[in-house]
């Protein structure tokens, strides 16, 4: 056996906003609480039994603080990472700690919770795909003259110079 893989992917639903705070050399640190949730039917009673699992993630650098500038609880958002275990000693007793350590983070779902558009949105007549989550500020590029002018894709318009 060569190699070994630790790799965690985690789509789910902040349970709170994120808690960031600075290591001493300065570096960003984010903490997370993310809820993940399943259904099943439990063949015993028939009855439907929905589980949430909470996942403790752990966020350093830029990504901290893009965390902590975007993302809110209620949040839908797809983190990968790695699993690490920590242990520590408190009053004589040894603890130890599971979380994910995050190497990347997508935002998924509606920027808003009601699912609305901004104003800036509505004002500039964008309408964003379903489930895309545009930047703020973000600006949709204008038609230059070039392209307003142009004529329509139709294939007639082509001219057939492939030799196949």
């Amino acid at each position: 056996m060569g190699r070994s893989v630790n790799k965690v992917t985690l789509i789910g639903t902040l349970g709170r906003d994120p808690e960031v705070r600075y290591m001493p050399n300065g570096n960003p640190v984010a903490n997370v609480n993310l809820a993940t949730d399943e259904s099943y039917t439990d063949k015993s009673t028939g009855q439907k039994v929905e589980a949430t699992e909470w996942h403790r993630i752990t966020v350093y650098g830029k990504l901290a603080e893009i965390c902590q500038q975007y993302l809110k609880k209620g949040s839908k958002v797809y983190f990968e990472g790695k699993l690490r275990t920590r242990e520590w000693e408190k009053d004589g007793v040894k603890r130890y700690t599971t979380e994910i350590v995050a190497s990347d983070m997508t935002m998924c779902g509606s920027p808003n919770p009601s699912g609305q558009q901004s104003a800036l949105q509505n004002q500039q007549g964008y309408q964003s795909p379903q489930g895309a989550t545009p930047l703020p500020g973000y600006q949709p590029p204008a038609a230059t003259q070039n392209q307003a002018s142009a004529p329509q894709n139709n294939f007639d318009d082509y001219d057939d110079d492939i030799p196949f």
